[in-house]
């Protein structure tokens, strides 16, 4: 059943995204460590207030909403959790090669 909270959330596909969006969401170190942490993980696993980031709830739910954007994540609610998923592979399809290479020069 879906919710309004639910409704809320807009997922881009990533073949609709811009080279400069996607940079620009890949460029900031706290979405970096969401990225790898989900690199990291199984899909759905992963709630966003189970990151440890060094910001607020609200510039966690920022840098989530970024992420959507850019077409790196889909979110959705399981009760009262949002668990996330990286869209690797969609996202190579659009940008063959940047999401490892950032993954990869991110876990240096």
């Amino acid at each position: 059943m879906s919710t309004a909270r639910s409704r809320s959330l807009t997922h881009e596909d990533p073949a609709d995204v811009d080279l400069q969006t996607a940079l620009e969401a890949l460029a900031d170190p706290v979405r970096r460590m969401i990225l790898q942490d989900l690199a990291a993980h199984e899909d759905w696993v992963r709630a966003c207030g189970t990151f440890d980031l060094p910001v607020t709830k609200a510039t966690r739910s920022h840098h989530f909403a970024v992420l959507r954007g850019a077409g790196l994540i889909e979110q959705r609610d399981q009760g009262p959790r949002r668990v996330n998923r990286l869209r690797r592979s969609e996202f190579d399809q659009a940008f063959p090669g940047l999401l490892a290479a950032v993954l990869e020069a991110s876990g240096r």
